[in-house]
């Protein structure tokens, strides 16, 4: 008998339809992979399990739970579930915690409202299952706040909220989107292993069919609503006969066909990075001491060529970011120096620092955070434009708005919407069109396509590439994503704590890491090819 039974489940919201004739069943003990792009219905089919659904949401069909039907049941029959029989790690922890809690309040809250333990008894237990997560106590008080963790920290928390009880179900909600490869299989493997001690039984809802290969023995594929194909996840995977199937394989390993851009080879350098190190304040140890400084970039040089594409990869907290607000001219290094197309960056004139930005622009991870959700389209991707020599008037700058548009795949009409009007994949477009509106000779892209699904990456990437050709754009690609650098890139630099520790050629290093910091990524980076033939062969 199935732990969790779904049955021609449909989900309406108002009159639009969202989930159609679901069919999914997990056995006790079992790893289930919900596999799709955005908007497929994988999150809304797990709160559907949770009973989270939005309040104007109708629900139909049947959701068995070891028998226990969750569409009739009672509020007080889904509040001793939850928690208790079924947990939940949601997307983005940050959000998923209360910031004015501990971690040990919040860990220790669900253990006193299931199994009405005191206090002390609940902090112990919370104590113990934070332990077991990774966060042992000499390092990681139960009094810290979700504020003072890094990501992956934080992502060890929710996960030890709903494993504390140990449920019988853990429905993992894209968890580990945001982290660098590194964290994500130190997550990855925490997972499973709880799993196993525990003998639970786990739905991993993510739209990375590596990593989904590596965790799940099935998997359930779903487009718009419906479900399109389930079975083995390997077999699955590795006959793809549904065609939407094959499209998701293909996108999950696509490299954008590349030409070399137009123009003349120059010895000139458009950017060069000289020594340059940044240091923070940090804490200080007593009342009267000075604050020891922490070092977030340490004695980095590189340089870029006009119509370059680099990647600069690294684990979270490495210094990637700040690297590249120096460049940018948005920080200042403590000491070296930053030349862009001969201005120096670090200690320039407003004058020369405007001529600068003018031709360097950037394409940050969250498009709809870096909007002003109150702006149409134009005044956004138009922002740029007061950084010209000569303001464009009004038919001007439409006109400018509307060729960008048209460059990254959008229509000229859009220009009177809003950004919550637009998919995930439409704004990063948006994003892309304000950053090339000024036609910069250098764009610096911060996590670009982390945050979106395959096919949708897949399209953006190829994007990148074509304006590298047609317009000669360098870009700095900063991610901890291999498979991009890979795909887009023709040179890599590999940092660790604050420091370059390999360079070279994006194949090269990528095939052949030679320092353990770039081992040590390569190592840990999903593969869905490898990932198919592990399986296959655990399978005989």
């Amino acid at each position: 008998m199935s732990l969790l039974e779904i049955e021609k489940l449909s989900l309406k919201i108002g009159s639009v339809p969202i989930l159609k004739d679901i069919d999914l069943s997990i056995a006790a003990g079992e790893v289930m992979g919900l596999v799709g792009e955005s908007g497929s219905g994988k999150s809304m089919t797990a709160l559907a399990v949770m009973r989270l659904t939005p309040a104007l949401a109708r629900m139909e069909g049947r959701i068995a739970f070891e028998g226990i039907d969750i569409i009739g049941a009672t509020e007080s029959q889904m509040c001793a579930l939850r928690g208790d029989d079924i947990g939940m790690v949601f997307q983005e922890p940050m959000t998923a915690l209360n910031p004015v809690k501990t971690i040990g309040e919040q860990v220790a809250e669900g253990i006193r409202w299931h199994t009405r333990a005191s206090r002390a008894e609940a902090e112990e237990r919370a104590r113990k299952i934070l332990d077991r997560v990774g966060l042992p106590e000499q390092k990681f008080a139960l009094t810290r706040y979700p504020h003072e963790l890094s990501g992956g920290q934080r992502q060890r928390v929710a996960i030890a909220i709903a494993c504390a009880l140990k449920p019988k179900l853990l429905i993992a909600d894209e968890p580990t989107t945001a982290l660098d490869v590194v964290l994500q299989a130190q997550i990855l493997d925490l997972l499973k292993e709880l799993v196993s001690e525990n003998r639970m039984s786990l739905l991993f809802i993510s739209h990375d069919l590596a990593v989904v290969t590596a965790m799940a023995d099935r998997i359930t594929i779903l487009r718009q609503g419906a479900v399109v194909e389930a079975g083995d996840t390997a077999r699955t995977l590795s006959e793809a006969t549904h065609p939407y199937t094959r499209q998701l394989a293909l996108a999950s390993m696509h490299v954008p066909a590349r030409v070399k851009p137009h123009g003349e080879e120059t010895t000139e350098n458009l950017l060069e990075v000289a020594n340059v190190t940044r240091d923070y304040p940090g804490r200080r140890r007593s009342l009267f001491s000075r604050p020891e400084p922490v070092r977030a970039v340490d004695n980095v040089s590189l340089k870029m060529k006009p119509g370059a594409s680099v990647a600069l990869v690294g684990r979270s907290g490495c210094g990637k970011s700040t690297l590249a607000r120096m460049i940018l001219a948005l920080d200042t290094p403590t000491s070296g120096a930053i030349r862009f197309r001969g201005i120096d960056v670090t200690s320039g004139s407003e004058t020369d620092l405007r001529r600068a930005r003018r031709n360097m622009q950037v394409v940050f991870q969250d498009p709809y955070g870096s909007f002003d959700p109150r702006h149409t389209v134009e005044r956004l991707v138009s922002e740029p434009l007061h950084l010209l020599e000569r303001k464009p008037n009004r038919k001007e700058r439409r006109d400018m708005v509307g060729r960008a548009l048209h460059e990254v795949g959008l229509n000229r009409s859009d220009m009177e919407k809003y950004p919550h009007e637009f998919s995930g994949g439409q704004r990063q477009r948006l994003s892309i069109a304000r950053a090339i509106i000024t036609r910069p000779k250098l764009v610096v892209a911060d996590e670009p396509v982390s945050a979106l699904d395959v096919s949708i990456r897949a399209q953006i990437l190829d994007l990148f590439a074509e304006l590298n050709q047609k317009l000669g754009v360098a870009y700095l690609f900063i991610t901890h994503d291999l498979t991009v650098a890979r795909a887009i890139t023709d040179d890599v630099l590999v940092m660790h704590e604050g420091r370059i520790v390999e360079r070279g050629k994006t194949s090269e290093v990528l095939d052949h890491p030679q320092t353990e910091a770039a081992q040590a990524l390569v190592s840990a980076a999903p593969d869905l090819h490898r990932a198919i033939a592990r399986r296959l062969q655990e399978q005989g």
